[in-house]
């Protein structure tokens, strides 16, 4: 699926299952639960913090799909064409990055 498919196919969700959007505060309210939720996930599979019995049957993969549609229902609402500005993005990440991680020393192998 492409990204201008994916935003068309939560569009077409949002109108038809959801009935309408959420205002744009309550998406990003939503959005910052579900980053927190990844978070969570994150800090005790990587980190250091143990796994409680409620979040054990919890997958990254399901949360970060949460993440990526609300992303989409606020580029939706915002009219945001999320090619376009990956695109852009990209760009301009490999003009002002071109060189900046590989002379980061931070990042040489040891």
């Amino acid at each position: 699926m492409t990204v201008q498919e994916a935003q068309q196919q939560v569009d077409d969700w949002i109108k038809t299952t959801g009935v309408r959007y959420f205002n744009e505060l309550t998406n990003m309210a939503m959005l910052t639960e579900e980053v927190g939720e990844v978070a969570r996930i994150i800090a005790r599979k990587y980190g250091e913090q143990s796994f409680k019995e409620s979040d054990k049957e919890k997958e990254l993969a399901d949360e970060l799909a949460d993440v990526l549609f609300v992303v989409i229902c606020l580029a939706n609402q915002t009219g945001v064409d999320l090619t376009d500005a990956l695109n852009k993005n990209f760009t301009k990440k490999n003009y002002r990055d071109a060189h900046r991680h590989h002379d980061n020393f931070k990042l040489k192998k040891p």
